[in-house]
């Protein structure tokens, strides 16, 4: 339904062709983030645009459907470039006459930087080049889910490296976004690029997004859980006997064990839930199975409930020989007993943070709790998060060449760059320079070149790049 890509554009731009000064025969535009929340990105999200969409030749069919298309949306018979896409189609087999490069997948870039840039490579159609842009531009997505994944991680392991063991790092964020998204597609691509900076995920659609496009068999895992239709399905008064049922199911008996399944607890009251797990039956089951329970409560302040549920579960004030009490680790701080912790409701990067520290203020470890995270992961952002943008910076025709920039004196954080540019590394740091300055290798690489996908990033290369 959506694969035509002569109507995957914004509409004004149908009508831009004609726009440009006579005689234009060439147009360079760039990629960047102009700042926002966080002051680097990770670069992530390109290769599926370029395989799903500016892979497939254009065909008749899709100039045709355009063409009706647009005269209904516009009333007008000769805004469209018919010709123009005639001439592809003849010249090319339909196949896209541009040029794109960008900086290697998973490359943690600061802001302000060039990231991708775009140029046709056939002087007929260099209309052709900031068409693409409405596209392109929704790079922006996965690049920011990314970043905000990494600087949640880079958190965590802070905490980690002052209070636990930071090997547990790569399952610390939990992706439970799938169903707060606005499509299947956003889930998938969403979900891979949290994928870059951990392993855990119930997104489903991210794990075939990175086998198809990025060769990644098994990007992401999970481990059984409850929700509370299965807990609240026995009936309040039942409640202790669904958490056995899950100890009995997942536990692991019989088994090697080392593996998690976590039990939602706060379906009527999360601290009497807490005191069962530690007591009598329900403890003596869980110190048994080999496999260890992880604990979710659901609601609440979280930087507030968390630290309690920890507690309870640690020790019962009116019960001395409850609890699953805890150990001292090599850096001084608390560990539980045979059970875990989840928090994945309410969760956000300053939520994260902020149950981190409340935990170690209370002398425990990061190793207790892992985060799951849901629609603030995939869906709580937007393009100006990063304040991303596509410009244009040079031209050239029969007029000779020229820079191509905005500097609005309304807002000097819109000014664009100009001429032609490249990404190289500067005492460790990347920076933009005009294209051609002696100042080391261009980091921007060509992905695309004339309807071929010319550099296929492997998801192992794109963690590699990422990590932190």
């Amino acid at each position: 339904m959506f694969k035509n890509l002569l109507k995957l554009t914004d509409s004004y731009k149908v009508t831009h062709w004609p726009q440009y000064p006579s005689g234009t025969d060439y147009l360079y535009a760039y990629w960047e983030s102009r700042g926002g929340l966080y002051p680097e990105t990770v670069f992530y999200g390109l290769q599926y645009l370029l395989k799903e969409y500016l892979s497939t030749p254009i065909t008749m069919k899709d100039i045709d459907s355009a063409q009706v298309r647009f005269e209904r949306h516009f009333a007008n018979s000769h805004l469209f470039n018919r010709d123009g896409w005639l001439y592809i189609l003849k010249m090319y087999n339909g196949k896209l006459p541009v040029r794109i490069k960008a900086v290697p997948e998973g490359t943690i870039v600061p802001t302000r930087n060039v990231m991708m840039t775009v140029e046709n490579t056939d002087p007929n159609v260099p209309w052709l080049t900031n068409y693409l842009e409405t596209l392109l531009c929704q790079v922006w997505y996965p690049t920011t889910v990314a970043t905000i994944s990494r600087e949640i991680k880079k958190d965590i392991k802070t905490y980690l490296e002052e209070t636990g063991d930071v090997t547990g790092l790569p399952f610390k964020l939990h992706d439970f976004g799938f169903r707060g998204v606005s499509s299947v597609e956003s889930a998938a691509i969403g979900g891979a690029a949290h994928l870059v900076n951990f392993m855990g995920t119930d997104t489903l659609p991210a794990l075939d997004m990175a086998e198809e496009i990025y060769h990644e068999p098994s990007a992401g895992f999970s481990i059984p859980a409850s929700e509370h239709s299965t807990i609240t399905s026995w009936g309040e008064e039942n409640e202790y006997a669904a958490f056995l049922n899950m100890v009995t199911q997942y536990g692991g008996h019989g088994s090697t064990g080392g593996g998690l399944y976590a039990c939602v607890s706060d379906s009527y009251n999360i601290f009497d839930a807490c005191e069962a797990w530690g007591t009598g039956v329900l403890r003596d089951a869980v110190r048994e199975a080999p496999n260890m329970l992880v604990v979710r409560p659901d609601s609440g302040t979280p930087r507030v409930i968390v630290p309690q549920v920890i507690e309870t579960l640690d020790s019962i004030a009116h019960n001395l020989d409850a609890g699953f009490g805890h150990t001292i680790n090599d850096k001084g701080y608390k560990v539980l007993n045979d059970v875990r912790v989840i928090q994945g409701d309410g969760v956000n990067p300053d939520e994260i943070h902020c149950i981190l520290e409340a935990l170690k203020i209370r002398g425990w470890s990061a190793d207790n709790i892992a985060f799951g995270m849901g629609g603030a992961l995939l869906q709580k952002m937007d393009r100006d998060t990063q304040e991303f943008a596509f410009k244009a910076s040079f031209i050239s025709g029969r007029f000779g060449e020229r820079d191509v920039f905005k500097s609005p004196v309304t807002d000097q954080g819109k000014r664009s760059k100009r001429g032609k540019l490249a990404l190289v590394e500067k005492e460790g740091v990347l920076e933009t320079v005009a294209q051609g300055d002696d100042n080391g290798a261009d980091q921007l690489v060509t992905v695309f070149e004339n309807g071929k996908v010319i550099t296929d990033h492997t998801f192992a290369e794109i963690r590699e790049r990422a990590e932190v």
